[in-house]
């Protein structure tokens, strides 16, 4: 009789650890397993949305087929790889110098220093466009009128007498400026990641190297350097993975409808125009997993750089 009475309640107690994280289970799979498999689904039909899911029609590779050969998302891949580029790479340029600087020099104002920096990751996109759109205003934007004051400097008229570019209404200037203002936003992100990898390094390593006679530059150089790799390598990582997904910044500060939009059209924004526009949710699944494929190689690249440079620098 006690076996018998005891074992529903050894089931329910072998149980409850299953009916705990049954919540998350449950919503990764309404939210994350299934719109990534019914995409993958999705992007082998033709399917009107307003038509229900009846509509759907079966035309397997034709979606892949024929975005591969628009020349309209050949240009958005092109204005993507631009943008990652011209906005990715100054953020790892500056960010390294200024964090090991940061570590080295501001030790008593570290946390409000880089609390400066880490601001505009955590402020609102929609907040940073409006602000841009005002700077870069070609008639009463900051900047031009910064220009127009510094053409009065002696030497400097001749430069920059009658420069007002139209930053957000010119294509020559609009992917500089999307560029200007992700490389503005994400620094201080990445500001972070090396600080805190900085923070881990033994200071004896840095005192040693003060006794042997070594500078600043050298313990950035022969210090620093090699042992952030492994941050590199994970801030570079999601760098990379962002920037070839650029959505916000472009699309609030050019738009859509503008004249010069595609300029600065990444993949991202074409392929919510044919899904959104053009009403073609097979082919706009179909970009987003040509889009995963790139961003799969180029990671995996980055991987095979990091990994071989790793073995260089160990052989060395």
């Amino acid at each position: 009789m006690n076996a018998q009475r005891r074992h529903p309640r050894w089931r329910l107690r072998a149980l409850a650890p299953y009916l705990f994280i049954a919540p998350f289970f449950l919503l990764f799979f309404v939210f994350g397993l299934f719109p990534l498999c019914f995409s993958v689904y999705l992007s082998l039909h033709q399917w009107e949305p307003a038509a229900g899911l009846a509509a759907m029609q079966w035309v397997g590779f034709d979606n892949y087929r024929f975005a591969l050969s628009d020349p309209w998302l050949h240009k958005s891949l092109y204005n993507t790889l631009w943008l990652a580029v011209a906005s990715g790479l100054p953020q790892h340029v500056v960010a390294v110098p200024l964090a090991f600087f940061i570590h080295m020099r501001l030790s008593r104002s570290r946390n409000l220093v880089v609390a400066a920096y880490f601001v505009p990751y955590i402020t609102s996109s929609v907040a940073i466009a409006l602000i841009f759109s005002t700077l870069f205003s070609k008639d009463f934007g900051a900047i031009n009128a910064a220009f127009q004051g510094m053409s009065n400097l002696p030497g400097a008229g001749a430069l920059l007498h009658g420069v007002r570019p139209d930053w957000l209404g010119d294509a020559d200037w609009t992917k500089p400026s999307v560029a200007f203002v992700i490389f503005w936003r994400y620094i201080g992100w990445n500001v972070v990641l090396y600080l805190s990898a900085l923070q881990v390094i033994d200071p004896a390593l840095y005192e040693a190297a003060t006794l042997d006679g070594a500078g600043s530059w050298q313990q950035f150089r022969h210090i620093a350097l090699p042992l952030l790799r492994p941050m590199m390598f994970f801030a570079i990582t999601l760098t990379l993975i962002g920037n070839l997904q650029l959505f916000e910044e472009p699309f609030i500060l050019i738009g859509t409808e503008s004249g010069v939009s595609q300029s600065a059209m990444t993949t991202a924004m074409f392929m919510y125009r044919v899904a959104f526009s053009d009403g073609d949710f097979g082919t706009a699944s179909a970009i987003s997993w040509l889009l995963f494929l790139i961003i799969a190689v180029l990671t995996w690249g980055n991987a095979r750089l990091f990994n071989r440079g790793g073995s260089d620098h160990g052989a060395l």
